[in-house]
């Protein structure tokens, strides 16, 4: 019923770079620090691109674009009430604990909002988004009062930002735990099926029972339950935490999920594919910045990138190079009266 192509072109995409930059740049961007840095900065994008995703499959016109400003949100919240009553420095598994938690409840308060302002109220998703990214950074400017604020480097949180396990980033292994834990979520429990078939017909969904509002409610829940989990990440691998962090991220997101080949029109998404393609571009954007090309350059390389996807993605490509296949879509049934 889905498609595999786009996890062939984005492991395609990953060997190529790999290639390319390994002959141009003699071995130091392969190298194992080198690989180790690029796999630690993968998760913060990457979950913020599976909740856009997750939003994108919901269909009319689904997406979230209050995911950084959440995620930024949760950790100054949680960061300022946990500091209100421990102290990273004497409590420091304690500070932890609750600062994670704190930040995962945050994240998934908002994700509600979110959801039941889009379910109940019948707001535009993207508008309704775009205007609780603004509260949301609004009220992390009021908590912190426009500076930074400090989490420290208690043990728990620091490790999780920048220890590892078999040489692998902890940040990056928690990533793939979670996304794997998605992607068996669409997989093997109804929610999943609901998801795809109310994106790819959301009036046959309608008329076949689905519990629609509880799906959308859901899968904001979800989103912004992971831009919670990146705040904790931003935070474990940072001293501080900023309402303005990762200003940037949103079009990466954004970008990451149209490359993996989500429809923005919905209906049709796998997380495999986002990871592969969250991977691909963490290495784009290395290679750019081992080509001395500044940040400017790089945010019109993803803006151009992001429309080049766009407008690929309006024609079967699949299709075209083998004219005898069709692409195949999730449909619903449709039940035939007897005569």
């Amino acid at each position: 019923m889905q498609k595999t192509g786009g996890q062939l072109a984005m492991l395609l995409v990953i060997n190529g770079l790999l290639l390319v930059a390994g002959a141009l740049i003699s071995g130091t961007f392969l190298s194992v620090f080198n690989l180790q840095s690029m796999a630690s900065q993968v998760p913060e994008i990457g979950l913020l691109a599976i909740g856009v995703m997750l939003a994108m499959c919901a269909g009319n016109g689904g997406i979230d674009l209050s995911g950084i400003a959440l995620a930024n949100l949760s950790g100054v919240l949680s960061a300022v009430i946990v500091s209100s009553f421990l102290s990273a420095a004497d409590s420091g598994t304690a500070f932890s604990l609750a600062f994670i938690a704190g930040a995962l409840l945050i994240g998934l308060a908002g994700g509600v909002i979110n959801g039941l302002l889009i379910s109940r109220l019948n707001i535009t998703p993207i508008l309704c988004t775009l205007g609780t990214q603004m509260a949301f950074m609004g009220l992390a400017v009021v908590v912190s009062g426009g500076k930074a604020v400090t989490v420290g480097s208690p043990a728990l949180l620091s490790s999780i930002g920048n220890d590892m396990i078999a040489a692998v980033p902890i940040g990056f292994l928690v990533f793939v735990l979670v996304a794997g834990l998605i992607a068996a979520l669409l997989k093997f429990t109804p929610y999943g099926l609901w998801l795809m078939l109310m994106g790819t017909n959301p009036k046959a969904a309608v008329y076949a029972g689905f519990p629609k509002n509880g799906v959308i409610v859901a899968t904001y829940a979800i989103s912004g339950t992971l831009s919670g989990l990146v705040g904790v990440i931003i935070a474990a691998r940072n001293v501080n935490v900023k309402f303005d962090y990762g200003s940037s991220y949103l079009l990466i997101a954004i970008l990451i999920a149209v490359m993996a080949g989500v429809k923005p029109e919905g209906g049709y998404g796998r997380v495999v594919c986002v990871v592969l393609s969250a991977i691909a571009l963490q290495l784009m954007s290395s290679l750019l910045n081992f080509g001395g090309l500044s940040n400017f350059v790089r945010d019109f390389a993803w803006g151009l990138l992001l429309l080049t996807f766009l407008a690929v993605g309006r024609y079967d490509i699949a299709g075209f190079l083998s004219p005898g296949r069709r692409s195949q879509t999730p449909s619903v049934p449709v039940p035939q009266t007897p005569k």
